[in-house]
């Protein structure tokens, strides 16, 4: 009995986030929402919800984690072998920072939300792009310019931080080619 309880719940853990692996293709949104049906069904309810479309939540979580459930930012070093803490507290699919995290969950009272979940890391998104369109007039199927906002910071992208950093736009308008070929790809296989 206790083997089979094991397998049980080994198989729910993949089936709800891949154990912190990322999908094998991530260059085809078909590949992933087949292999990985619960990111399909999580981007579905935050498109009903916030109204970002999955194309568009699937790029930006393919530029923050590689759709790695547990994914963190590389470690600081001090004289190259001192290990200092990480380049900051971003974690999970989302990457979102503690501080922007705590705050969506105090706002939404979704105070057992994890980072780590497919679920909550796209309900995260649809509510961080909603407040960007409604705080910046940043529509919803932009994702060049909601990833600015989503790296920046809404007050960072107001001011213009993203501007003086040309690595970013480019990195922005990768999101933003990636979003379109999701979209297609889906589109074409019927998932959407």
């Amino acid at each position: 009995m206790g083997r089979y309880l094991c397998i049980a719940l080994v198989m729910l853990l993949a089936a709800c986030g891949g154990g912190g692996k990322a999908p094998r293709n991530l260059e085809d949104a078909c590949e992933i929402t087949k292999e990985r049906p619960a990111y399909l069904r999580a981007m579905k309810r935050t498109e009903a919800k916030w109204g970002v479309p999955v194309a568009v939540q699937m790029a930006t979580i393919y530029q923050e984690s590689k759709f790695i459930s547990n994914a963190k930012t590389p470690r600081k070093f001090a004289l190259g072998i001192i290990p200092m803490g990480r380049q900051s507290s971003a974690y999970g699919y989302s990457q979102a920072l503690d501080g922007t995290w705590d705050e969506y969950r105090r706002v939404t009272g979704r105070w057992g939300a994890k980072r780590q979940r497919i679920d909550d890391a796209t309900d995260f998104i649809g509510w961080y792009m909603d407040q960007s369109e409604q705080k910046l007039g940043i529509l919803k199927f932009d994702a060049t310019n909601q990833y600015l906002a989503y790296h920046e910071g809404r007050n960072g992208y107001s001011r213009g931080s993203h501007l003086q950093k040309a690595w970013l736009l480019r990195v922005a308008d990768d999101v933003g080619a990636r979003a379109q070929m999701y979209h297609q790809q889906l589109y074409r296989c019927g998932k959407l």
